[in-house]
């Protein structure tokens, strides 16, 4: 039987230099792409891999590496263009373990691409059962042995007759998890420098008509001073803008390190193949005809990306305005927009090119610097997470703002901010979504919860353009505040009430405002400002300058950077309406305002929403970085063994079983205060399919319905015991068992949401069986009815959930179970795995939570026992992906404990790894 060969272990990958390479399995077609590689190596990496020389290898030899069955004897190649690079190759010797070997041609030596491929192979061994390698090492051959230990799995060695030999258990380990990600995080970031910090640059498709976006590129290019050579390159004239031309990129006679490509759509991938003869390093496309035009668009861009990275190219767009920098060294202006901010702090992302030449003239109004631009249109290959990597290591860079349509990757996303956050703010204004990425929508997760998420993850996201500027620019050149505390400053008694009411509306503790008069001058502005700003009770100011008739604005101006100077608290202002940096208020710098400069605003109103916003990341950056706790009881093996019976069980019999259904996120909706929502027992429909496809699943599995009480046990939470029951005497015997008094209700989960369904706090036989009776004569006889021990009192019921979604993986969501609650969504949601400071946010998210610190009338409750379970819920969604959905309704929270009234989850064969977690991948 022939091998099936696993395309799902391809991968487009980034190495430790910035260009990239495809991964794939070996083919038995690959044996003369085998033969050409070896006879590129030289003779010490031939003898470091078979012991001895062997100037070629035999037709058997080839025949043997090249077919292999894909699971005891597995070999990975990296290619670039049509070439072979490297291989690397596992086989079986013995239950859960395999010899490892790889070669990597001698030119490609030192870019990463063992590293890259060993977190490969090691996924695919472990895919196949495989638990440790094997590898037999010269001692000479320091490169082996220094990549298997800094690979970051538990290693042993010993020295035997000559050799070394290493064994590796493939278990990931945190440090293993950590290499991966920073050898990630490095790549990332330089192939984005060599990007952004070209040597030279081609403008393929620059004509001589007048307003034609390859002449206007490289007319931006002149004018900003690039200092590198520029190359028009176009068939047919020998010169535009004054410029030499070429007729092709192979013909310029000298290196390349960037093209920007302004042809037809339909010319771009033969541009992109000579661009890789060439020896260029990346694309920026700024032609359009891509995705944005339809399926042939988008199967036209898919191949752009293909064929780039397969040949080690990084490529912006298609369809975007293009690249810039602003660093002195380099002064570089590859975009469609005349207009390029001065140097300054900020780098600046937009997904949209629409938007992107708006977006700069804006920023070069309000005075602001950038540090760098990109604009990724359709993002074929370069993305926001690029950017943030390259922008983390940027020491130019000390904001980051982001335009985002859309998110390819949410999960790397969020990881990637989270840690970038705590060192350099990231600004967000996320529109609605587009096709090509997850919009809230399509997330299948509330538009609340993105931004729950982001705010998890030390993300400012602000509702518009405007926003994002008026937060950047105060980020940019004023510190952070230490607290909410902000005193008012003003020569205008109805612009000061104006803005102490702004404040308390946004959170903010506003002082009463120093009232100055109309006729204040710098005399006046000074003394006050500097007065309040030594107050141990202010974090921040803002200082409103609205004379009636022209006063002394220089005089003012200077008295205000001259007292703001070293307070080491921010200063903002509403100066004479300027938007913006105001001249008068700018610290100089080389070409645009230096940090100490003082931010103004159009209205109060709109310098206090921007402050509201810092201060609130402030809050989250002062808060120190804590790991997920470490829980006891916790019993993860148990737990996926009976994930695994579950579902094996039901893969068995879904031939002939229907599968079973989901429940309706609004069927909670309805519930009481003792659980009246709660599912017991399983429905069946044929709907479940399309829901979970809809909800961006592939259809990998049937969704299986569960009582999730053993499962939560394992993570040492347990549910108050309840017996379904179909008679007035099994509701008797059943109170009898559990204890006095007891909650009996409709069983029936759409029955439960119906008014009337549950009877509370029964005490004796009698009680149950008229409880029972009522019921018998709403539904009929033989209703399923719950019995259950009544929770103590007074207690808060609480709604807890789990769902895996499609892009950000794990999601826990936290609500009050008060039916007002629940038709209000006041919901908060976070990622798992949860921090007990994750836990704590998330209870203080939701509207109602002051109800479960003792005010209107509740009595305070045990909020960190409540905690407690969130982050051991969060435990579970991150250990098991297969637990697609997850319902803990109700938790009642009492004055001592928690108590879980009912528990079901979804279970599901998961379609593919969490879109974070594995080998590093291009998307």
């Amino acid at each position: 039987m022939e091998a099936q060969y696993p395309a799902h272990w391809e991968a487009d990958v980034v190495l430790a230099d910035g260009g990239t390479a495809h991964v794939r399995p070996i083919r038995p077609a690959d044996a003369d792409r085998l033969r050409s590689f070896y006879s590129r190596l030289s003779d010490e990496s031939i003898y470091f891999r078979f012991f001895g020389p062997r100037p070629r290898l035999s037709d058997r030899e080839v025949e043997r590496f090249t077919n292999v069955d894909y699971v005891s004897r597995v070999a990975l190649i990296a290619t670039i263009g049509a070439e072979m690079v490297a291989v690397i190759r596992y086989d079986r010797t013995g239950p859960g373990e395999a010899e490892v070997a790889f070669l990597v041609e001698d030119a490609h030596q030192g870019r990463g691409v063992a590293s890259v491929l060993l977190e490969h192979l090691a996924a695919t061994a472990r895919e196949r059962g495989i638990e440790r390698f094997i590898a037999d090492v010269l001692p000479a051959n320091m490169r082996m042995t220094g990549l298997l230990r800094q690979a970051g799995y538990t290693a042993q060695s010993q020295f035997e007759d000559g050799v070394v030999r290493m064994t590796l258990d493939l278990t990931p380990t945190d440090t293993s998890t950590e290499v991966t990600i920073a050898r990630e995080h490095r790549a990332e970031s330089r192939s984005i420098a060599r990007l952004l910090t070209p040597g030279s640059v081609a403008v393929i498709g620059a004509s001589r008509e007048p307003g034609g976006v390859g002449q206007t590129v490289l007319r931006n290019l002149l004018a900003a001073d690039f200092t590198g050579p520029v190359y028009p390159v176009h068939r047919e004239v020998r010169a535009v803008a004054g410029v030499r031309a070429y007729p092709s990129v192979s013909e310029i006679d000298g290196d390349v390190d960037l093209a920007v490509v302004a042809v037809p759509a339909e010319g771009v991938l033969d541009v992109v193949k000579e661009c890789a003869e060439k020896g260029v390093h990346g694309l920026v496309v700024v032609s359009s005809g891509f995705g944005e035009t339809g399926d042939q668009g988008r199967a036209r861009q898919d191949e752009l990306a293909r064929i780039a990275r397969s040949y080690g190219l990084r490529v912006v767009g298609p369809n975007c305005l293009g690249i810039a920098n602003t660093d002195p060294a380099v002064k570089l202006n590859a975009t469609l927009a005349a207009t390029v901010p001065g140097r300054g702090r900020v780098g600046f992302f937009s997904q949209s090119g629409a938007l992107g030449t708006a977006l700069l003239q804006r920023v070069a109004q309000r005075g602001m610097g950038i540090s760098s631009f990109v604009s990724a249109g359709n993002r074929a290959d370069v993305s926001g997470n690029d950017l943030l990597q390259y922008w983390e290591e940027d020491d130019s860079t000390e904001v980051i703002l982001l335009y985002l349509e859309s998110l390819g990757n949410p999960r790397k996303f969020t990881r990637l901010a989270r840690r970038i956050a705590r060192s350099k703010p990231v600004v967000v204004v996320k529109s609605g979504g587009t096709p090509s990425g997850h919009s809230a929508e399509e997330l299948g997760l509330p538009d609340s919860a993105i931004s729950s998420l982001f705010e998890q993850a030390g993300l400012i996201r602000v509702d518009d353009l405007i926003q994002l500027f008026d937060v950047g620019q105060l980020l940019a050149y004023q510190p952070l505040p230490a607290g909410p505390r902000v005193a008012l400053v003003t020569n205008s008694d109805a612009l000061g009430l104006l803005a102490a009411h702004a404040c308390r509306a946004v959170g903010l503790e506003p002082r009463t405002p120093v009232n100055l008069g109309p006729a204040a001058g710098a005399a006046d502005y000074g003394p006050a400002l500097a007065g309040e700003l030594a107050s141990p009770d202010v974090d921040a100011a803002v200082v409103i300058y609205m004379p009636p008739i022209p006063g002394h604005t220089e005089e003012v101006a200077g008295e205000l950077l001259k007292v703001s100077k070293d307070s080491g608290k921010p200063v903002l202002a509403t100066f004479r309406g300027h938007l913006g940096m105001h001249p008068a208020l700018r610290v100089p710098g080389p070409s645009a305002p230096s940090r100490g400069s003082i931010p103004s605003y159009a209205a109060p109103e709109e310098a206090v929403r921007a402050l509201a916003h810092v201060v609130r990341y402030a809050t989250w950056r002062a808060q120190p970085a804590t790991p997920p706790q470490e829980l006891d009881d916790i019993d993860t093996a148990r737990a996926r063994t009976l994930v695994n019976e579950t579902l094996s069980g039901t893969d068995a019999a879904h031939a002939e079983t229907p599968s079973v259904s989901v429940p309706d996120p609004k069927a909670a909706q309805g519930g009481s205060t003792h659980g009246e929502s709660t599912q017991l027992r399983s429905t069946q429909t044929g709907s479940t399919q399309a829901g979970f496809a809809q909800a961006g699943f592939a259809q990998a599995g049937p969704p299986v319905e569960i009582d999730a009480t053993e499962l939560l046990s394992c993570y040492g939470l347990t549910v108050w015991p309840a017996e379904v029951v179909r008679s007035a005497d099994e509701a008797v015997a059943a109170a009898e068992r559990l204890g006095w008094p007891v909650v009996v209700k409709v069983a029936d989960p759409g029955a439960s949401r119906r008014a009337g369904t549950v009877r509370l706090g029964l005490t004796g036989p009698e009680m149950v069986r008229h409880a029972y009776t009522e019921f018998a004569e709403l539904f009929g006889e033989g209703v399923e009815l719950a019995v259950q021990r009544m929770a103590p009192q007074p207690a808060v019921p609480t709604v807890v959930g789990v769902i895996e979604d499609p892009a950000f993986g794990p999601v826990v969501s936290f609500g009050l179970g008060e039916v007002t609650a629940r038709l209000l969504q006041d919901q908060g949601f976070r990622l798992a795995p949860l921090t007990r400071e994750d836990a704590s946010a998330l209870v203080r998210t939701v509207r109602a939570a002051p109800l479960l610190f003792g005010e209107y009338g509740y009595p305070p409750v045990a909020v960190d026992a409540l905690e407690e379970l969130l982050v051991r819920v969060g435990r579970l969604a991150h250990d098991l992906p297969e637990v697609s959905r997850l319902d803990l309704d109700q938790v009642l929270v009492g004055e001592s404990d928690v108590m879980i009234l009912g528990a079901r989850a979804i279970l599901r064969t998961p379609a593919g790894p969490r879109l974070d977690v594995g080998p590093r991948r291009l998307s």
